[in-house]
């Protein structure tokens, strides 16, 4: 027989308080912690709702900080950034907010920044080599593939 804790709601609401306290969460983990406590669903409904209402949970401020902090700390591109929030179940709406917030300015200057470092840091004598390795890693990091395309043939002749 294995021994594990077992949480009654109000312990469990203050961990998550504390657990969405220390950083942005969205639903999904959120949710996927509660059922980590092995709460039963109704305790994870009774909690979530109360999180919402005290303001612990918002997606919409999830999202603008997964969006900010992404795409200045990782730089990465509007398709990456929409992908990994449509797999935390965000809704279109937030995430278009989210996205929104980028000036396209502020865009392309990290987009230009981020392909000429690594144009740089790329050591390949075969210029077409160089230039599917610089795609390759632009079009991971959710850039436009007709920003990405133009930008390489303008850094690699």
């Amino acid at each position: 027989m294995y021994n594990r804790k077992t949480y009654t709601v109000d312990e469990a609401l203050l961990k998550l308080q504390n657990y969405c306290a220390y950083q942005e969460r969205c639903h999904q983990e959120v949710r996927q912690k509660l059922k980590g406590m092995h709460m039963i669903p109704d305790a994870i409904d009774k909690i979530i709702v109360h999180l919402l209402e005290h303001n612990f949970l918002n997606e919409e401020r999830f999202a603008k900080t997964f969006v900010s902090g992404k795409f200045r700390v990782k730089k990465w591109g509007k398709y990456r950034l929409t992908l990994e929030l449509k797999k935390k179940d965000i809704s279109k709406h937030n995430i278009y907010l989210a996205i929104s917030q980028i000036t396209s300015t502020e865009y392309i200057e990290v987009f230009n920044d981020l392909a000429e470092k690594k144009a740089i840091s790329i050591k390949e004598s075969d210029k077409w080599r160089k230039k599917k390795k610089l795609i390759d890693y632009l079009l991971y990091r959710g850039w436009e593939s007709h920003l990405v395309y133009e930008k390489v043939n303008e850094l690699i002749k």
